[in-house]
């Protein structure tokens, strides 16, 4: 199984995209990102600040029969998502604030969204993926925000981030035999933030 690769200039939102492609074209496996989203959202409908520069990408599957249900995915893409972002982070401090962040040394680096759609009685997974790359929003907050630069002094470019994302959804659907969900259970809780 590939994704196939959506890229856009400008979008609302890499949800409303992938929504579109899934209702539309009829796709069934993709991902979709851009260089500017311009009403990305967070949960409970908050607003997603889509600094250029920084990552807003959506992974799309159809929800099979073999596949973990929906709500193991909830646990599922903050483990794929935070060994990514591990990679490009080495030697810092991961955590997992649950449902949907990612944090770095205590500070917020992503978020990820998932939204469950059905299509002609077929359920659809869209995961949206937000990593500050080069800067990060200030927010009022009860915790702070970064990006992989200020943390690391380094640079990586979108495309490696998103190829390595790509790679490690395609990896887990091609382990899916061996899937274990106590193993992302157990990463999940030693990784939460107290």
């Amino acid at each position: 199984m590939k994704f196939e690769i959506f890229k856009f200039e400008s979008v609302t939102s890499t949800n409303d995209v992938a929504i579109n492609l899934i209702k539309e074209k009829q796709k069934e496996f993709g991902c979709v990102y851009a260089r500017i989203q311009t009403k990305g959202r967070g949960t409970r409908g908050r607003k997603w600040i889509s600094d250029e520069g920084n990552l807003f990408v959506s992974i799309f599957f159809p929800l099979k029969n073999n596949y973990p249900p929906f709500n193991e995915f909830s646990i599922i893409n903050p483990i794929i998502i935070s060994s990514v972002i591990k990679h490009f982070c080495e030697n810092k401090n991961i955590n997992l604030k649950f449902p949907n962040d990612v944090f770095v040394n205590r500070k917020k680096i992503c978020g990820i969204l998932q939204e469950l759609i059905t299509v002609n009685s077929k359920k659809f997974l869209i995961i949206g993926i937000g990593i500050n790359i080069v800067s990060n929003p200030k927010i009022n907050n009860n915790y702070q925000a970064t990006n992989i630069l200020l943390e690391t002094k380094k640079k990586p470019t979108i495309k490696d981030i998103m190829d390595l994302i790509i790679f490690s959804y395609e990896k887990f659907f091609i382990d899916l035999n061996s899937y274990n969900y106590g193993y992302f259970k157990k990463q999940a809780y030693l990784m939460t933030l107290n």
